[in-house]
């Protein structure tokens, strides 16, 4: 690995660290309802919006409240949202005029932000007018990102309280995280992105002139000839409202790209500064809600040595990624050509290091940004984000889902310490017993099946057709053949199971077929995640504190973080081996000349 990718690693890493007590701190005070500094600008906000929407702020819920809440306010966010693609024809705010979203695709987009997964069937400048970017899916990366958000923190609070029916109010927790959090960091970040060169405007696309033409087009007119080619000399360049909606996809780990190319367009992300803050705001907040979790049991330590987990399984496959892509394309060694690693695919303002950064981070956290197309990975460089996908999205993963999917596992681990010393697990004091081992299960077990079923019910026909809406001739989705071409299904349902969005890039997924059943996939992931981490919050509560005594596993040390990397890698990652090995490796074996 380079010098160059050491420094911009260390320099990530060490800036991100720093940034997680002082973040992490603010919003345990947010959630515990004390003063942060903001509620004095913000405090009549939230009660105004308490007051219009009838919540008795004070009043808490049980966890079955608190989730048919969740579920109700979801619902009806993806109702609006598939709604105003449907109709955005005839709404305003669209100077495009671009037609209605077509249903199967306005189902996946719908169900896809609404989950805080963010997947993407269509190119954002071709298919969404301003009101359903900024009304609809801005604002579902709001809502979506304080929802996961709001889980976590009855969560923890069930983990922390003793003796209660009660884990918190679901409309505050939303508000505040909301209010409190993601506003006041995104304006923040969008005014520093917009300082970037990174477009905000309501305008109407611009036409410009090329400073030097391009003989591309045929030209169809009889004056000059059938099939001589005519100079292109203008270009069409999109606008929008994009540095907003940019600046909390990022923070609330949705991902979705104002511009169909992501965050490799130069109006998304103009400048290596640009690009190093919207990698920061990939992993800030979940790297910072581990400290929130420390503060609100009580113990920072528990929160650092969760933090400590993720670091250790996400630095040394960062490093795998770079050194994969540095490496190069051994083919093209064998054939004499001198390379310095993989460009293709990736923007040269930010070269294979930040490239490769950003996939990692990205994949890591259920962001699924790109600022390059991992379809161009080599087969190693592109598993590994992959497979941090299929570790379950709990190496940092989406605000608020990333931790409470790594507390799950931290169940698991104390109830297999338990079993090793035959005394009854227990985790910050509450004793792990049936019910929550089979919700914690479920969690665990949901997404995988999600991927694994979905990438098989493909692989068997139905996702390997693909009918264009122009009407012409049916033809493979897949970009290419063997096994790339299964990696991409694989990529595409490791995706959506596991509530990240980013793509392959080489996956026509634009059809009945996978919009359809990747739309089902990211709601399942979800939802059904969701509703067993609620229960365990629930169940929690009602239980004692059980003080630690001389046979209690500590859950801070070192030897804890060992015990939890090693759940995360044996019962998370062991699952994808042999569908790994039919993709990634398989396809390394043959580039390397090695028959599998």
């Amino acid at each position: 690995m380079s010098t160059n990718a050491w420094i911009q690693l260390a320099v990530f890493l060490i800036v991100l660290v720093a940034l997680v007590k002082p973040l992490g701190w603010y919003m345990a005070r947010v959630y515990e309802g004390q003063p942060c500094g903001i509620d004095r600008v913000l405090g009549w906000l939230e009660r105004g919006i308490y007051r219009l929407a009838g919540v008795d702020a004070q009043s808490e819920m049980g966890w079955k409240a608190y989730a048919v809440a969740l579920l109700l306010f979801n619902a009806a966010g993806l109702l609006f949202v598939y709604a105003l693609q449907r109709l955005q024809g005839v709404l305003p705010l669209n100077p495009q005029n671009l037609d209605g979203v077509p249903a199967d695709l306005a189902f996946n987009t719908a169900a896809s932000f609404a989950s805080n997964t963010n997947w993407q069937n269509y190119g954002g400048e071709s298919t969404l007018s301003y009101l359903t970017q900024m009304a609809g899916l801005g604002v579902q990366n709001f809502v979506s990102a304080a929802t996961g958000m709001a889980v976590l923190v009855a969560l923890i609070r069930g983990l922390a309280r003793r003796s209660t029916e009660t884990i918190g109010n679901y409309w505050v927790d939303l508000v505040r995280s909301t209010l409190y959090v993601l506003l006041p960091l995104s304006l923040i970040l969008a005014v520093l992105l917009v300082s970037q060169g990174v477009v905000q405007n309501s305008q109407s696309y611009r036409e410009v002139n090329l400073l030097q033409p391009l003989p591309l087009t045929p030209d169809p007119s009889p004056a000059r000839g059938e099939g001589k080619l005519k100079p292109v000399t203008t270009q069409t360049l999109p606008m929008g409202p994009a540095a907003s909606q940019i600046a909390i996809k990022q923070l609330g780990t949705n991902g979705g790209g104002y511009f169909n190319v992501n965050g490799a367009h130069p109006f998304e992300n103009a400048t290596p500064l640009s690009n190093f803050l919207e990698l920061l705001a990939i992993l800030l907040i979940p790297a910072a809600l581990c400290y929130t979790f420390g503060v609100m049991v009580g113990d920072t330590r528990q929160g650092w040595a969760v933090l400590a987990a993720m670091l250790v399984i996400f630095v040394p496959l960062t490093i795998g990624c770079i050194a994969a892509e540095e490496a190069g394309n051994s083919a093209l060694v064998r054939l004499g050509a001198d390379q310095p690693g993989i460009l293709e695919g990736k923007e040269v303002r930010f070269g294979i290091p930040s490239s490769a950064i950003w996939a990692c981070a990205t994949t890591a956290a259920s962001n699924g940004s790109v600022n390059s197309m991992h379809d161009s990975y080599t087969p190693l460089g592109g598993m590994i984000p992959m497979w941090l996908m299929q570790l379950g999205e709990v190496v940092f993963g989406g605000v608020g889902s990333g931790l409470y999917g790594m507390l799950m596992f931290a169940i698991v681990a104390v109830f297999i310490a338990g079993l090793m010393v035959g005394r009854t697990p227990e985790y910050l004091g509450k004793k792990i017993e049936a019910f929550e081992m089979k919700m914690a299960s479920l969690v665990i077990l949901i997404p995988p099946l999600v991927v694994l079923l979905g990438t098989a019910i493909a692989m068997a026909g139905p996702g390997l057709e693909h009918a264009p809406r122009d009407g012409t001739p049916s033809k493979s989705p897949l970009n290419n053949p063997g096994a790339h071409g299964f990696s991409e299904v694989l990529y595409a349902f490791s995706s959506a199971g596991n509530n990240n969005g980013s793509a392959f890039a080489g996956l026509t997924g634009d059809n009945l077929f996978y919009n359809t059943a990747l739309g089902l996939g990211m709601l399942i992931s979800r939802y059904w995640l969701i509703i067993p981490t609620l229960a365990i919050a629930g169940a929690l509560a009602r239980k004692k504190y059980t003080p630690p005594g001389a046979g209690t596993l500590p859950t801070h040390t070192p030897l804890f973080v060992v015990l939890l990397v090693g759940t995360v890698l044996l019962v998370g990652a062991l699952t994808f081996v042999p569908a790994l090995a039919l993709g990634p490796v398989a396809e390394h074996l043959q580039m390397m000349e090695v028959q599998p």
